[in-house]
């Protein structure tokens, strides 16, 4: 391992690498091995490609680079080919022996692996032109799918570690959070709270500061945080160093939720490899600077992801939130000035410092500046991570990128900001997403979640669901939040139980409101907004469950039956084939009916009828 003793040392080491790989001439296979990936077979893929490159005398001449998450998370594992950009999905190691032989030795595509839009129903070849990745303006994501996580050769290689420089030798720690300022960098965990401001205030405090970075990332279907951690590590710590240098700090700390090991393991061998070579430790780069990383990992508590909760379990206490009147950039772990960012915030900050504030605030909206990533899913043709500028309309995530709702079926809402944030009806699909514009119909950006909703979605038990998740992960420190969460998740389980009253509208509403009102921390106050949005947007369907006792949707079981109507039956027999209770009667070619003695309503039938013939009743 090289030690980097001052700048020029870095600097001749970053153009030996790049003449190197200028000089190389390799053919780069790139095989996704982030954990959606992993979990589908990356590993087994990996090794039969190394065999097969080795029988026909490939080996010298390609390299396979296990890289991190690609984004389009359903195709995997994800295997791109260079420099042509061929992009094959779903591949398994059975697949392997033919890629080599067609494409790589006699330039053949391998026609089964390639993309088939679902809109179009056309197959696309290359990756930069299929429509999920052609959309989108990846920033943050640009080097996820290249580069090795575990090398910092290969981060080098594509400007890693200039910005430091830079911060380093070419801009006073003011000057550093004047560009943070001016970029307009919002903190991506969800508050929004501008990042240079936070810096500022943090550096006026003297004692001992902290660099703090928040990867507790817990909102259901989330994994923005975890999928940047585990493909590109060094652009977190690059921007947690040049937080260092800008507010004065010797000790910085990443809080990493337990659930995320490989995030927890490539992290830790970047960080090692900074510590040898000189990026972290004492005298870094031989700027003076001092400073190093520590990994902490949390036990996944929900509300470890709010700020003052972070650094009571960081200091080995229960992570419970504490009043904000007194704020964390002044007293916060260990009674010190802490600096606190999430994970995609930080890795930000590199290319503002080496790319300029005017750079990056020419992306996206005049308050809410840069790209976001956006974790897409649910009831949504192409699922994955989204990156795109802020200001992005909800129509172009949900349908542009996302290729629309699966099965034909009818877009009902999307649900942003994780379990606190708010339904979001059709008819604001053309709304710019950002921190402001989502704030005004009752939701917010949260750390990035975004789940699809569709017509079979019932909106009163997506609020109970929420509201349990979150009665489960309140701390119970406050009232409102502890007994206040608690009384919603109980009138949202009777109405779908059917045993609603007609009161029970007017009492979630002021329990809503209590709880945003009067609970301790952002948790709690954000709590009610599944339940306030489906209320103002969805009421008919509480209405329906009170009043009519049944559910629009098909989804709470007491509240509905399914009936095949023998006007659209053909006597086609799938339903009957398909019911695992044989509740299903009827000959082929005759009307069929629904026993609803048998029947446990698993909506077997209703998915399976190619007719219209089941209906919900």
């Amino acid at each position: 391992m090289v030690t980097f003793a001052n700048q020029e040392a870095l600097q001749v080491y970053r153009a030996t690498l790049s003449a190197r790989h200028n000089k190389g001439g390799k053919r780069l296979i790139s095989l996704c091995s982030g954990s959606g990936c992993g979990a589908y077979g990356t590993a087994n893929v990996h090794r039969a490609l190394t065999g097969e490159l080795r029988k026909f005398g490939l080996q010298e001449k390609t390299e396979v680079r296990l890289t991190g998450c690609h984004g389009f998370c359903e195709k995997g594992p994800i295997m791109v080919i260079h420099p042509e950009g061929i992009f094959y999905s779903q591949v398994k190691e059975a697949h392997v022996a033919e890629i080599v032989e067609q494409t790589l030795v006699k330039g053949e595509l391998v026609q089964k692996l390639i993309f088939k839009d679902p809109t179009s129903k056309q197959k696309i070849v290359k990756e930069d032109e299929i429509p999920f990745y052609k959309r989108q303006q990846r920033i943050i994501f640009a080097n996820n799918g290249l580069i090795d996580p575990t090398s910092l050769d290969h981060y080098l290689a594509v400007g890693g570690y200039q910005a430091l420089e830079k911060a380093l030798f070419e801009m006073e720690p003011a000057g550093i959070i004047d560009e943070i300022k001016k970029s307009g960098l919002r903190g991506r965990g969800g508050g929004g709270f501008p990042t240079g401001i936070k810096w500022a205030t943090c550096a006026q405090h003297d004692a001992d500061r902290y660099v703090i970075c928040n990867a507790d990332e817990g909102d259901p279907g989330a994994y923005m945080d975890r999928s940047l951690l585990e493909g590109n590590p060094h652009s977190v710590i690059e921007g947690m160093i040049i937080a260092a240098q800008a507010i004065g700090s010797k000790e910085g700390y990443v809080y990493v939720r337990h659930e995320y090991p490989l995030a927890v393991a490539n992290l830790t061998i970047a960080l090692d490899k900074c510590r040898k070579c000189g990026l972290l430790g004492e005298n870094i780069l031989g700027s003076g600077l001092a400073f190093d990383i520590k990994i902490s990992r949390g036990g996944g508590a929900f509300v470890c992801g709010e700020s003052t909760a972070l650094m009571a379990s960081l200091e080995g206490k229960p992570g419970r939130p504490r009043a904000k009147y007194v704020h964390t950039v002044e007293k916060g772990f260990r009674n010190n000035p802490s600096n606190l960012n999430n994970v995609e915030t930080y890795a930000n900050v590199p290319m503002i410092i080496t790319k300029g504030a005017d750079w990056y605030s020419s992306i996206g909206t005049e308050h809410s500046k840069g790209t976001k990533i956006f974790s897409l899913v649910g009831k949504v043709v192409n699922t994955g991570l989204v990156e795109v500028p802020m200001g992005t309309t909800l129509r172009q995530i949900v349908f542009d990128i996302g290729g629309g709702i699966p099965r034909k079926k009818k877009f009902k809402a999307v649900q942003t900001g994780g379990p606190s944030g708010g339904c979001i009806p059709e008819r604001f699909l053309d709304l710019p997403v950002d921190f402001d514009e989502l704030a005004k119909v009752g939701s917010m950006m949260g750390s990035g979640g975004m789940i699809v909703m569709d017509q079979d979605t019932c909106m009163v038990d997506l609020a109970r669901y929420f509201v349990e998740f979150l009665k489960e992960e309140s701390c119970g420190q406050c009232i409102p939040c502890r007994e206040g969460i608690k009384q919603m998740a109980d009138i949202l389980g009777h109405i779908c139980q059917g045993e609603g009253k007609e009161n029970d509208l007017a009492l979630l509403q002021e329990l809503a409101d209590m709880v945003k009102n009067a609970s301790l921390c952002g948790l709690g106050t954000s709590a009610p907004n599944p339940v306030l949005t489906t209320l103002h947007y969805f009421r008919e369907e509480y209405e329906a469950h009170i009043r009519e006792k049944k559910c629009p949707a098909g989804v709470c079981k007491p509240l509905f039956h399914y009936e095949i109507d023998a006007e659209n039956c053909n006597g086609c027999h799938l339903c009957f084939l398909k019911c695992p209770q044989e509740a299903v009667a009827g000959k082929k070619k005759e009307s069929h009916a629904v026993d609803q003695d048998k029947c446990i309503k698993c909506g077997i039938c209703y998915e399976a009828c190619k007719f219209d013939a089941v209906v919900i009743r």
